[in-house]
């Protein structure tokens, strides 16, 4: 196949996006992928109407012509050298810089996604830690020293939105929906700790002073083993007197309603005075199943 002029790739195997970057920085020798190849590129989760580009964005320094070949999104950006990273040996713009660069493109809670998987990282006294692709201070300095660039407005927006430690676009998502209703504040990087002081249980939200908490459940705990794992997760968390609720796809297409309905309920199990009424609503028909009460 011959996607563009001096390329070519074996017909019976499509190439990789990986595949396409390299080759076409081959034919252009002073460019950088950047914006959505750039964020795919660097593992970071995108919309779904970027998560698979099908043009290269390919970056060539300000002053010079943009590329202009077919399976190519051609950029003219002046980047200062920590601005550009490698990633399997190719030119690619660093993560801080590809968020900036995909500023005027994406909606503030869409932004606010990709920052909170840039920033996210985890320090508990139990389980594995992890460490940040930019700590949230040094990414907030970086963006402040392009106060001028398009999208900024938005970007500043978002960045006053973001918080460390959520694993995954729905439970950011989820966070954003607690944020701007009437409940209280829940927090990320919480641990619920048995009599001694230890940590045993690292839930995706918090809320401390209603003992409540809140866990996104994807499709990764329909498995088997995690499954098993999320039962004696529950389990210990219901013994160290916390409220739990659980919180899928089904609930969040649903709405704010259902969403903070449950949550609501289990806030007053905790002690949470409720002063607009929001546990007693009923969300009867808006389940997957018809079973509520009001």
């Amino acid at each position: 196949m011959t996607p563009s002029r001096e390329l070519r790739f074996p017909a019976a195997v499509p190439p990789t996006l990986m595949d396409r970057c390299r080759a076409y920085l081959d034919v252009t020798p002073d460019g950088i992928i950047s914006h959505a190849s750039a964020a795919v590129l660097h593992g970071l989760l995108l919309p779904w109407r970027l998560e698979n580009p099908p043009d290269v964005d390919v970056t060539r320094p300000r002053g010079e012509k943009e590329v202009r070949r077919k399976g190519v999104n051609g950029h003219a950006l002046c980047l200062e050298p920590w601005e550009v990273t490698t990633v399997a040996g190719i030119a690619i713009t660093t993560v801080e810089r590809t968020l900036l660069d995909l500023a005027p493109h994406l909606g503030i809670d869409e932004l606010v996604v990709i920052a909170d998987q840039i920033v996210c990282e985890h320090h508990r006294s139990f389980g594995r830690e992890v460490s940040p692709r930019v700590e949230l201070g040094r990414l907030r300095r970086y963006l402040s020293g392009h106060s001028g660039a398009r999208g900024m407005k938005r970007l500043r927006a978002a960045m006053g939105l973001v918080r460390v430690g959520s694993d995954s676009p729905p439970e950011t998502n989820l966070r954003l929906l607690i944020m701007r209703s009437p409940l209280p504040n829940f927090e990320h990087n919480v641990e619920i700790k048995d009599a001694y002081g230890r940590g045993k249980v690292g839930p995706d939200l918090a809320c401390e002073e209603y003992t409540t908490c809140a866990e996104y459940d994807g499709l990764h705990h329909f498995t088997p083993a995690q499954q098993s794992s999320d039962h004696d997760r529950d389990f210990v968390t219901k013994s160290l007197g916390w409220h739990q609720v659980l919180i899928n796809k089904d609930d969040m297409r649903a709405g704010e309603i259902v969403v903070v309905t449950k949550i609501a309920r289990m806030l007053v199990a905790g002690g949470w005075k409720d002063p607009q009424n929001l546990a007693q609503r009923s969300i009867e028909g808006r389940l997957n199943t018809r079973w509520d009460f009001g």
